[in-house]
């Protein structure tokens, strides 16, 4: 498979362009609205073709695929116009900036007959997996869920902190909270959420959120801009707990760990250093060869950015309200 990369951002530099290239695929072209930038990223990582506009890689005739880590509130626009010229798109998270623009995204797409999967590679690495099945086949019955992802932001231009971008803390990081809550507890009923803006930006810098279920479920997410480096979530079982520190984006090279205690039983599970973004673009690679849907697929993104919406019709209205079933 042949991918083109929509601009020389920095998510693409430090991980998805060097997993690309550790594929069996290749890493045909790369653009940006400065052609000097996109010469100066092609030469640095050998990438044949660059171009100096968006529409001139997708008019590529030897493309199959684009990776598209554009600015939020430019995920839809470009996403459907690769579509339009029939190339199927890895896109970074969140999809859309709300819950209709997915669905539409993911229609668009469906429609057109790519293959459309939001990059969530935390959820292709073999840790997640095994989480999974711990909880659906060794925990009891699942009580809580807490889960959070902050870092600190201390440049005032960063596009995550523009709002006319999509930005925010809960758009960057607070996404994966929300979907580790939701793969661990399901979805939810109603969402609670408040927000702080440490610098006027006019985006939330960190959100607490509590997310209520039926028979008395919860999960509490966090996310922000203010503090150090934390990414982990927690189960609280009947019969035990499970934990997973680092949980989203790995920085360890001597591996990762899940721990967890059932019955009184104390494990600690340890995996081997990988790369979740190549298995991630290996995923995708074979979603589009196979026709299947990913599991990060276009209605998934509809079902977290739902809850995300609550999250910010809730803080914005200073009430619990419901979330949305898709």
């Amino acid at each position: 498979m042949n991918f083109g990369v929509l601009s020389t951002a920095n998510i693409g530099r430090a991980a998805v362009v060097p997993a690309i290239r550790e594929t069996d695929h290749d890493l045909l072209a790369v653009a940006s609205r400065d052609e000097e930038a996109a010469d100066a990223f092609a030469d640095e990582f050998g990438i044949p073709r660059a171009y100096g506009s968006y529409e001139e890689l997708l008019a590529d005739d030897e493309l199959d695929a684009v990776y598209n880590p554009l600015p939020n509130a430019l995920h839809a626009e470009w996403t459907k116009k690769a579509a339009d010229a029939g190339l199927h798109v890895l896109c970074e998270k969140p999809l859309a900036v709300d819950a209709a623009e997915a669905r539409e995204v993911g229609e668009y797409c469906d429609e057109r007959g790519v293959t459309l999967m939001e990059a969530f590679m935390y959820r292709y690495h073999p840790r997640t997996e095994r989480v999974v099945e711990l909880v659906r086949d060794e925990l009891g019955a699942v009580r809580s869920v807490k889960s959070t992802f902050q870092f600190p932001m201390d440049d005032p231009q960063n596009v995550r902190l523009d709002p006319d971008l999509a930005g925010g803390s809960l758009m960057d990081v607070g996404c994966y909270a929300v979907s580790a809550a939701r793969l661990l507890l399901g979805e939810p009923d109603r969402a609670y959420a408040t927000t702080h803006d440490a610098g006027d930006y006019g985006v939330d810098t960190k959100l607490a959120g509590v997310l209520e279920y039926q028979n008395g479920l919860t999960a509490e997410v966090s996310c922000g801009f203010e503090t150090d480096d934390a990414q982990w979530y927690r189960v609280e079982a009947e019969d035990g707990w499970l934990e997973a520190r680092e949980a989203f984006v790995p920085r360890d090279d001597e591996g990762v760990e899940i721990e967890y205690e059932v019955d009184g039983r104390h494990v600690v599970e340890t995996f081997e250093p990988t790369d979740q973004y190549r298995l991630e673009v290996e995923q995708f690679a074979a979603c589009v060869g196979s026709g299947e849907s990913p599991r990060t697929d276009a209605d998934e993104a509809v079902r977290n950015m739902a809850t995300i919406d609550a999250l910010y019709e809730s803080a914005e209205r200073g009430a619990s309200v419901a979330v949305e079933r898709p």
